[in-house]
């Protein structure tokens, strides 16, 4: 079993370099692979997400695996900015909600390393800095600040139990 990773545009992969000489490499239907990637990553168009292919090279078969989008590509989004900023001291390219940066961490709670939702929002949150993204108007360092103080300790209460698995919270 041979095991290929590779990140893709949700719903824009195409058949051009890397993707189609990786998959003709391993005598898999181009064309049709690459239709398949599309259908299954059509949700998170235009985002950059990890694509798992396993493929049985004896046989010829082969399952995708599509992986949750990159929290760059998910805080862009949120953001509504194109690209990260190349000088995110001084460039700012968008602004994110403390919500936001939340949500991004409930969606890649499976990717990330933090047993409390609310280090994981630090971490989100010190990815939005490094890209240029500033967080509720402000300074990411600021609100970072403000989460070690505690005041956004009712807001997290109410995501507690969808980070734990339970119930989704409301908007």
């Amino acid at each position: 079993m041979k095991v290929v990773r590779m990140q893709v545009l949700g719903g824009k992969a195409s058949p051009a370099p890397p993707l189609g000489p990786t998959l003709s490499q391993y005598g898999l239907p181009v064309d049709k692979v690459v239709a398949e990637i599309n259908k299954l990553t059509e949700g998170y168009l235009g985002m950059e997400v990890t694509v798992v292919l396993e493929i049985d090279e004896p046989t010829g078969k082969y399952t995708i695996k599509v992986k949750s989008p990159t929290t760059t590509s998910l805080l862009l989004k949120y953001a509504k900015a194109q690209e990260p900023s190349g000088d995110p001291a001084h460039k700012k390219v968008g602004n994110i909600t403390l919500d936001d940066a939340i949500r991004v961490a409930l969606a890649k709670k499976n990717d990330i390393n933090a047993k409390t939702l609310k280090s994981a929002v630090k971490s989100i949150i010190s990815t939005a800095r490094s890209i240029g993204l500033t967080v509720n108007g402000k300074d990411p360092r600021e609100v970072l600040a403000e989460i070690n103080k505690g005041v956004y300790d009712d807001l997290f209460s109410k995501y507690e139990e969808q980070w734990r698995g339970g119930v989704s919270a409301s908007n």
